[in-house]
């Protein structure tokens, strides 16, 4: 069954663009364009489509407003299509909060990797938005918020989180019941070059952790969590007797960088059987060598778990390959890694 998709922009180019570069593999049909969201409203009722590619930026109403009302009304997988500067940044985790599944940035005169890049990165967003879940969690009663109390931790333990489509939302969600007394927490989310700032930036804001950016050889401290930049690898290593961020750009892991499997492979290296890994709603199957490679060094590692994940990708090869010891909903996680290091606390 071919995917049916709206495009929705209220630039004649980039609809042209968009519809062609989305038809090119065959299993994605473009069933109508749209310049604002006046129109995508009746378009949305007439051809009912599956996905539907959004601009934040239009006349009559913005992007962010639109989305609002149709998760609230007519639950459906968006895409957003976003400009890569700090304003556009800022409106696109918005509208991540707001129920939108991922976004991709807009082609301009200096994308890297030029138009076939960006068309085959727009395809694999669309299909995993395809494959997710956004009715049921629409569905889904507000769950009640219960902060962790205490994650107290021996010296030298790490908790690991990797997460893909969705994993905004869920990486916000398990930060939030985090305590601040918590081991150093790193964070490998997929997210281009030039958002990762700005949601650091925006957990910081949710948290009552202290969330940045990482940089190299940055030291891990307690109730701090570190974010893969985007583009470049986030590792774990060991010097002088502390903890550090190490900030690489070399090559492409399991099709990522930064990747989730070689975030949680260095955990498992440096830090074993002191380390706790999650790994969050996700398309592919990035994190899952590594996760196991955490299991099996002695760590404590969870999954979320089907019905609480936007895409079930990712935390189901983990499950399926050994590396996790427990699956769990996104708001039982926070709770389930803060156990294990208390268990690692009293064995100590």
């Amino acid at each position: 069954m071919s995917i049916k998709v709206l495009v929705v922009d209220d630039s004649a180019l980039i609809r042209e663009v968009l519809s062609r570069t989305l038809g090119k593999d065959g299993d994605i049909t473009v069933v109508g364009v749209a310049e604002d969201p006046i129109e995508a409203r009746s378009k949305v009722k007439d051809l009912n489509p599956d996905v539907v590619t959004l601009d934040i930026e239009m006349p009559n109403m913005n992007g962010l407003q639109f989305l609002d009302k149709l998760m609230r009304l007519h639950p459906l997988p968006v895409v957003m299509v976003s400009t890569l500067t700090t304003k556009g940044a800022s409106e696109t985790l918005l509208a991540l909060e707001l129920g939108a599944v991922d976004f991709v940035a807009k082609p301009n005169a200096t994308l890297s990797g030029g138009l076939d890049a960006f068309g085959e990165n727009l395809r694999q967003k669309v299909r995993a938005a395809a494959h997710s879940d956004v009715k049921g969690r629409a569905m889904m009663a507000p769950v009640a918020k219960v902060p962790v109390r205490t994650a107290a931790a021996p010296s030298g333990a790490l908790i690991a989180i990797g997460a893909s489509t969705g994993g905004v939302e869920a990486i916000r969600v398990v930060l939030s019941q985090m305590p601040t007394d918590c081991p150093p927490i790193v964070i490998a989310q997929h997210m281009p070059a030039g958002f990762t700032s700005r949601f650091a930036g925006r957990l910081n804001e949710l948290t009552e952790l202290t969330v940045v950016e990482a940089e190299d050889r940055l030291p891990l401290l307690a109730g701090h969590a570190y974010v893969a930049r985007g583009d470049h690898h986030l590792r774990v290593e060991r010097s002088s007797g502390q903890l550090k961020c190490r900030v690489t750009q070399d090559e492409l892991a399991s099709g990522h960088r930064p990747s989730v499997d070689v975030l949680f492979e260095s955990a498992a290296k440096t830090v074993g059987p002191l380390a706790v890994g999650a790994i969050l709603t996700g398309m592919g199957r990035d994190g899952a060598r590594g996760l196991k490679l955490m299991r099996d060094a002695g760590a404590y590692t969870v999954g979320q778990s089907q019905g609480s994940a936007l895409v079930y990708g990712m935390p189901r090869v983990a499950f399926e390959e050994g590396a996790v010891i427990e699956q769990a909903p996104v708001e039982s996680i926070a709770a389930r890694l803060a156990a294990a290091l208390t268990r690692l606390k009293s064995a100590a």
